[in-house]
């Protein structure tokens, strides 16, 4: 018993707890969805007719979006579900990717298969040099 009681043991066993955490918090943040990096998302947009699905507010949709993109807020997301594909790619989008990530997941789980969320958001968009479109 006094082997556990050392503080460098203790010390031992509480780096291990948090480094085991680190490992599983990105898991578990994400809500089941899977992530598509800008290059991916262009690909399935392009190659299988994806559909880019700006969950940000309206007031932030205008100021700028992924050209070709559909504004629909994730709080009007649940009345209007039934107005998306469930046979093609849905990319979802939100400002830096963590939102998206989570309404991914609950398209997945309600039988949008091929829905994903953007890694970075419209914020990782920007930083891979991709254009915006205003809407008036």
């Amino acid at each position: 018993m006094d082997f556990f009681l050392d503080q460098n043991n203790l010390l031992i066993v509480f780096v291990a707890i948090a480094s085991a955490v680190m490992l599983l918090l990105p898991n578990m943040l994400k809500g089941g969805g899977k992530t598509v990096s800008v290059p991916e998302a262009v690909q399935l947009a392009n190659q299988k007719d994806g559909i880019f699905l700006d969950i940000r507010s309206h007031e932030s949709f205008k100021t700028g979006s992924i050209p070709q993109a559909r504004n629909l807020p994730s709080a009007d997301l649940a009345s209007k579900l039934a107005s998306l594909p469930k046979n093609k790619p849905i990319i979802v989008v939100c400002e830096k990717g963590i939102e998206s990530t989570r309404v991914a997941g609950s398209l997945r789980k309600q039988g949008y298969d091929e829905a994903v969320s953007l890694a970075g958001g419209l914020q990782g968009w920007l930083k891979d040099g991709m254009p915006l479109s205003k809407k008036p």
